[in-house]
């Protein structure tokens, strides 16, 4: 059984590694949408494969962390990518998730997403 759960951050990013070639290397900001998936099956007492409780608040913590934020000068995304920014969020969530399966960061306005399976 997979179960999912989504939270939503606004940010601002710059990729330069390229400016000759791409807009990409202006600051600009995006709405990003951020899910997990985590997959296992339910416990017998309570039901759940995983409290989303217990998500809710690893998302929080995650959400502090980058919205309304430059992202590059978050520690780990000085090269923030949705790849990048999907790596950086399953780090910080496999621990605590060991059935982590997956973490898709997209830009619902422009139509991309990042799938990370772990």
């Amino acid at each position: 059984m997979r179960i999912v759960k989504s939270m939503s951050f606004d940010a601002a990013h710059f990729l330069d590694h390229d400016p000759s070639a791409r807009p990409y290397a202006r600051m600009h900001g995006h709405s990003f949408m951020l899910e997990v998936v985590i997959e296992g099956e339910p416990d017998e007492k309570t039901g759940w494969v995983v409290d989303f409780g217990d998500i809710d608040e690893a998302l929080k913590a995650l959400h502090d962390a980058l919205d309304h934020r430059l992202l590059n000068e978050v520690e780990g995304l000085e090269r923030p990518t949705l790849e990048n920014i999907c790596r950086w969020a399953a780090q910080r969530l496999k621990d605590r998730f060991p059935g982590l399966a997956q973490v898709r960061v997209s830009r619902p306005s422009i139509g991309e997403t990042c799938i990370y399976d772990l």
